[in-house]
């Protein structure tokens, strides 16, 4: 039996590095598309739940960045074990939603708030503490910054008794409940930023606008925020 010349098993182990480097890298970016796609999803789902299991107005309006975990599983999260996986945008002086910011989350129990098997989470930074914390890369709701469960209802007020610089809302199958989040802990998930900007990016300059949105999907999702907030000011 011939033996097979060393340079071809050299070009053959490079080739198959390589391979394997491009589908690690397509697979990477398809979870995040995933997870864009997913949280845009949800946000869509604001302005499409009925009247009363939906979010209220004013704070769709008053919120100054808006954080969504989507595929939140009971008992554990569906990528990370202990940890989950969100995306987060911040308005800038101009009025103008930022590109997406990825963050990973810890601490987050299971309450009698969060119904179901499956669930996505959304939460929405309505004071300029609760904004200053997340610009940081880290906040800790309850500690940094005060957090509640969000009013239902179209018509619900978020300024009677919810003075709360986070409200926190669940949502399975379109309907949104309160949802408490005391407790949980939010960081900019590097990892992620690396694999959607191609370098490294603190949150601060993501969240201020300082960096375009990476692809379609990153654009889809702010897009789909602003349209939010757009419905919610013409009602």
């Amino acid at each position: 039996m011939s033996q097979i010349p060393g340079r071809f098993l050299t070009a053959l182990l490079i080739f198959c590095f390589g391979a394997f480097t491009l589908a690690q890298a397509k697979s990477s970016e398809s979870n995040g598309s995933s997870e864009l796609q997913s949280a845009t999803e949800t946000i869509q789902h604001l302005t499409s739940a009925a009247p009363d299991k939906g979010v209220p107005n004013n704070v769709l309006e008053g919120a100054k960045c808006v954080a969504v975990i989507p595929k939140l599983i009971k008992g554990a999260f569906i990528v990370g074990g202990e940890h989950g996986t969100g995306v987060a945008t911040c308005k800038n002086a101009n009025n103008v939603w930022s590109a997406p910011a990825p963050f990973s989350v810890s601490g987050v129990s299971w309450g009698p708030q969060i119904g179901g098997k499956s669930t996505d989470l959304v939460m929405f930074i309505m004071n300029d503490q609760g904004m200053t914390d997340l610009l940081k890369g880290h906040i800790k709701l309850g500690a940094d910054v005060s957090a509640a469960a969000g009013p239902v209802g179209r018509s619900a007020s978020a300024d009677a008794g919810y003075k709360a610089g986070v409200l926190t809302y669940s949502t399975s199958k379109g309907a949104f409940i309160g949802a408490s989040l005391n407790g949980a802990e939010l960081q900019q998930d590097n990892n992620a930023t690396k694999e959607w900007y191609g370098r490294e990016i603190s949150f601060k300059d993501i969240l201020e606008g300082n960096v375009k949105a990476p692809n379609a999907q990153a654009r889809d999702f702010v897009n789909a925020v602003q349209n939010a907030k757009e419905t919610a000011q013409n009602h």
